[in-house]
């Protein structure tokens, strides 16, 4: 296990608010963490509050990866940190989203940190981004 870290950030057409509330909620998270095309989430679990839990299983058609953690920080409109523990993951990788006013929408700043390796990271890195992709598609058709 190394200490390697991914940040990635990406605008949104939407108030800092939703966005966080959307991380938040069990019915949005099944809705768009999808890492990868063919990828769901039959359901989800979120119990948001520090200390609280989230399971997110994800279904490859192949298998089921669990996906869940622990939520560290809550800072209503602002941040939310939780632990990451997936297959692909060493159990003490943590999350942090930053939400920041810009433009009328929001900055989204995310930081995963501690990673089994080089690959691994990159693996992250191109899911995290398919499933921002997934939640701004999913914001603007709620708000069409």
């Amino acid at each position: 296990m190394t200490d390697l870290t991914l940040t990635t950030e990406r605008k949104f057409n939407a108030a800092p608010e939703t966005m966080f509330n959307a991380w938040l909620d069990p019915e949005m998270l099944r809705r768009f963490m999808h890492p990868g095309e063919g990828v769901t989430v039959p359901s989800a679990k979120s119990d948001a509050k520090v200390g609280g839990r989230f399971e997110i299983p994800m279904d490859t058609g192949e298998n089921v990866l669990l996906h869940q953690g622990t939520y560290l920080a809550i800072d209503p409109h602002e941040r939310i940190v939780f632990t990451w523990e997936s297959p692909y993951s060493p159990a003490d990788s943590e999350v942090t989203l930053i939400f920041t006013p810009e433009g009328g929408g929001t900055l989204l700043r995310l930081t995963q940190v501690r990673f089994l390796s080089d690959e691994m990271r990159n693996n992250h890195e191109k899911g995290w981004g398919e499933i921002l992709t997934a939640l701004d598609a999913l914001l603007l058709s709620e708000a069409a």
